[in-house]
């Protein structure tokens, strides 16, 4: 593996700053020797996760035999300087490289393969990439106003999801993406939600969360999610190129169960190395898949404009658990999302991008629509 140089980064000490930023809003942070001067305290974890993530990728090698990792990072503090409703989620995640010829892994995918509409992967196809993914994530859904140690009973209950998980992906001919995946876990307090978001306040000097003796109780959980693109390409100016992605899944599980579909319309360079940027569901895309062979050169980017609908079946941080009485709220059968953002990427090596995502009500009472930032940085292994 070749090596990189590690870079130092000084910058002011605290005793440096202005008088403002003396005050307990403001906190230094420290990672993988990088010294940062005191952030706002509202960011959040938001503002942690990318800038470990980003001193983590100076420190990895500039091949990428062994696949990529990839640290995704949502927030709703950064828009709405509060939280409430889904207001954090964090994925890790990894993806293998492209499987060779002889490997035994293709198998499951030939299992799950067929000349059918409805087979999950296509069968006999001139090219082909296949891909694995092993994902690790947390959410955390809070009621609107988090200072009240008993809600509102007609607000969005407290809730946490703890979960790991594999998806399969299959890029057929540059032209269709299919993703099939599978994720577990654990609904409850043994998800950690209270605990992680009441101990990063306190580490932040805010308020903490008062509302969590009434979230939803232990439940094992599963989603089951199955998504269709399909990719129409062409260049346009000075080497650019746009395409547009539609897509079509389902998600089933009693955590979520849903029907969704939506389309992405990017612009940019280097579009045919994925399909859009990976986001935590429920969310337009959602694959991690990445494909740097096709590249022309080493840099690409590009602009989006992505929607969603879905038809929500199941909702259980909103219908409350399956077994057990517990808080609940009548949710909306329809719910949509718009968002838009940037990608850069540097062949597989690095990827950096950037999101805000506009999410519509999602059950009654609701005070007011769901603005969320997402932040993806990814690496190669």
């Amino acid at each position: 593996m070749k090596s990189v140089h590690k870079y130092q980064v000084e910058l002011p000490h605290r005793r440096d700053i202005s008088p403002r930023r003396a005050t307990p809003a403001f906190r230094p942070f420290h990672c993988r020797g990088f010294s940062l001067p005191p952030i706002p305290r509202r960011f959040g974890p938001a503002f942690a996760a990318f800038v470990c993530a980003l001193a983590a990728s100076s420190h990895v090698a500039l091949a990428t035999d062994y696949g990529r990792i990839s640290l995704m990072e949502e927030n709703d503090s950064i828009y709405t300087w509060d939280d409430r409703y889904y207001t954090q989620g964090f994925e890790f995640g990894y993806l293998s490289p492209d499987l060779n010829g002889g490997s035994q892994w293709h198998r499951p995918f030939d299992w799950l393969s067929g000349d059918a509409w409805w087979s999950p992967f296509r069968k006999n196809t001139t090219q082909r990439w296949r891909n694995y993914e092993i994902l690790f994530g947390q959410s955390i859904f809070t009621a609107h106003d988090i200072s009240i140690a008993n809600p509102d009973p007609d607000d969005r209950p407290y809730a946490g999801w703890l979960y790991a998980g594999i998806g399969m992906d299959q890029d057929t001919e540059h032209r269709e993406l299919d993703h099939l995946e599978l994720l577990a876990g654990i609904v409850g307090p043994d998800a950690q939600g209270r605990r992680v978001q009441n101990d990063w306040h306190q580490f932040m000097g805010i308020g903490t969360a008062q509302g969590w003796d009434h979230q939803l109780h232990d439940e094992p959980g599963f989603m089951l999610s199955y998504e269709r693109k399909y990719r129409f390409w062409a260049p346009v100016f000075l080497g650019q190129e746009v395409d547009a992605i539609p897509e079509i899944g389902a998600t089933i599980g009693n955590v979520m169960t849903y029907g969704e579909t939506g389309i992405t319309l990017r612009f940019g360079d280097n579009l045919r190395a994925d399909y859009g940027q990976a986001r935590i569901r429920p969310a337009t895309s959602g694959s991690q898949y990445f494909n740097g062979d096709v590249m022309d050169s080493d840099f690409g980017y590009y602009f989006y404009l992505a929607a969603q609908g879905r038809a929500v079946g199941r909702n259980i941080f909103l219908d409350g658990n399956t077994f057990e009485d517990s808080r609940s709220v009548d949710k909306k059968p329809l719910v949509g999302d718009v968002s838009a953002g940037l990608a850069l990427f540097w062949s597989e090596n690095f990827r950096l991008d950037g999101s805000v995502t506009y999410r519509t009500k999602e059950f009654d009472g609701q005070d007011g629509n769901t603005l969320l930032a997402g932040f993806n940085i990814a690496f190669g292994l």
